[in-house]
């Protein structure tokens, strides 16, 4: 599974937890990533991909076929 989100490349965040006392301790923020399969039909088939909530909200906006365009252009998928 890959570890960021391919539409928005959004990866895990690194932070400090803090304890009562104002010690400090790597942590790392992951992103809510999600496998969903998508209907694609300029390509007239099926393409899954692992999207954040941001990258699915990103696809409903501006739809799934101008963002596969920009995957493809990108090389993150293949056509």
């Amino acid at each position: 599974m890959t570890k960021h989100c391919q539409v928005t490349g959004r990866r895990a965040g690194v932070g400090n937890r803090v304890s009562h006392s104002h010690r400090k301790t790597r942590r790392r923020f992951g992103v809510n990533l999600q496998h969903k399969t998508y209907w694609v039909p300029s390509l007239g088939r099926r393409i899954t991909l692992t999207v954040s909530a941001r990258g699915i909200r990103t696809i409903d906006r501006r739809g799934i076929d101008v963002v596969v365009a920009e995957l493809i252009r990108r090389n993150e998928i293949t056509a």
